[in-house]
């Protein structure tokens, strides 16, 4: 049975009710995981690790990553060994897709979709276990509204959500059924939030959404650009970079590109999926650019930004892919100036068109052909590491420590490692990049400088 109605009146707590968090999936999924937990500790429950014994287990699932019903059953088992008494919600996009066969795995005690996920305090009330698990989804229709979110005291850097939903129908996607149609926040809204975290002290922001070249819709009306956007952000003082995430080719415009390259703030980064080198293998996805537009897209930013780092996503043995047509894929790919390749193998979503297509690639043949993409991505990266190798950049150092030595990441995402220092975690500092180690990052030779702080 499917609950629509508002829970109880929401009570106070009356103990401080220990909470934990797991996060599956993308970078949205973060910024939104984070967004509840602030809800949850301003309400007076206390934040703790997922082995801290928590009286609530809260779960945001994605339908992107293979298996995930797979992956919530295992949670789900390592939260009840954790806390036999816990209680476990589950929300995010296989919640908002399958709440039924959620609400049926053992030890599951809520399931809300993407209407409802903002609202958990809310509608759960008390956190009481019932005899079977309660279950809030409506409609992927109902999913009207924008929720801000960001990450926060997470890491390094902080995710800001921008924009929500997608009005793309690709053949092989389930996003826009887990996560509804476009929405955005509007411009003066995402400048306060970016004001918000300057004043946390983190020098990062990535920004992120589900189709974030769509941004600016508002109640089904497009209000505002995504390069308004962009040029906004630019002038928040406080925060040292600010990185695109994932942006469609064909709504990465030559006025944005421009705006990067001369831009104080925003880096020389993209991430631009392409899925297929076939122009064939792209009009069965539904994509809604060619190879040449992406070719296009690509020779601009390197032409602006020669340094520029940029990242790929790939899709391997869609229906109809022969091998002639993945050859097309992958010697477009290897002759293209990109830095490094997000692969994934092609599997089967239901309620997709691909789902139905006939010329299913054998999943030996996928396996076989997401490793050839995936040693072309460490050749591709490698090269792009060795270009810039004797130039001197700026890192921005985190807090992982590995072997003695600390790690960060390059304005054009080069990732690094130099000598632990506790001065530098979370400073922007001038190094020069010397060899690649054989773990895969960069040694640096660190000029006696102070940080930099802008």
């Amino acid at each position: 049975m499917i609950f629509t109605k508002f829970a109880p009146e929401y009570k106070e707590v009356k103990s401080l009710k220990k909470v934990a968090f797991y996060t599956l999936g993308c970078k949205l999924n973060y910024a939104e995981t984070s967004t509840i937990s602030r809800m949850f500790e301003k309400k007076g429950y206390k934040k703790v690790g997922f082995e801290e014994t928590p009286d609530i287990f809260i779960v945001n699932t994605c339908s992107v990553t293979e298996n995930a019903d797979k992956k919530c059953k295992k949670i789900v088992k390592e939260a009840k060994k954790i806390s036999p008494n816990g209680f476990i919600a589950i929300i995010g996009c296989y919640a908002q897709l399958k709440p039924q066969e959620i609400a049926t795995i053992s030890g599951v005690d809520a399931v809300l979709g993407a209407a409802e996920k903002f609202r958990l305090i809310e509608l759960l009330d008390d956190f009481a276990a019932g005899q079977e698990a309660k279950v809030y989804a409506s409609s992927i229709a109902e999913a009207e509204e924008f929720n801000n979110a960001y990450s926060i005291h997470d890491r390094t850097r902080t995710f800001l959500k921008v924009q929500d939903g997608c009005n793309y129908g690709c053949a092989f996607c389930t996003i826009p059924l887990a996560r509804g149609k476009s929405r955005s926040d509007t411009i003066i809204n995402i400048v306060a939030a970016a004001n918000e975290i300057a004043a946390t002290e983190v020098k990062e922001i990535v920004i992120t959404g589900v189709n974030i070249g769509d941004f600016g819709i508002h109640n089904g009306k497009r209000k505002e650009k995504f390069i308004d956007l962009i040029q906004a952000l630019d002038k928040v003082s406080g925060i040292d970079r600010f990185r695109i995430s994932s942006i469609e080719p064909n709504l990465l415009t030559n006025e944005a590109i421009t705006f990067v390259a001369q831009s104080k703030h925003f880096v020389p980064h993209f991430h631009v999926p392409l899925q297929s080198g076939s122009n064939t293998i792209l009009r069965k996805m539904g994509r809604r650019y060619l190879r040449e537009l992406y070719e296009d897209r690509v020779s601009k930013i390197k032409g602006l930004m020669p340094h520029c780092c940029i990242g790929v996503d790939v899709i391997v043995g869609f229906p109809g892919e022969t091998e002639e047509l993945f050859l097309e894929t992958y010697e477009f790919l290897k002759e293209l100036p990109i830095s490094y390749l997000h692969v994934f193998t092609y599997s089967e979503r239901a309620n997709t068109r691909a789902a139905e297509m006939d010329e299913v690639v054998p999943m030996k043949t996928r396996n076989k052909r997401s490793k050839m993409l995936r040693i072309l991505s460490e050749k591709k990266k490698r090269a792009f590491y060795e270009e810039n190798l004797g130039k001197t950049y700026t890192v921005l150092f985190e807090g992982d420590v590995e072997d003695g030595k600390m790690h960060g990441f390059t304005e054009n995402y080069i990732r690094v490692s130099a000598k632990y220092d506790p001065l530098l975690i979370n400073e922007l500092k001038n190094v020069t990049l010397v060899n690649i180690n054989e773990k895969g990052s960069v040694d640096v030779f660190e000029p006696e400088t102070e940080e930099i702080h802008h």
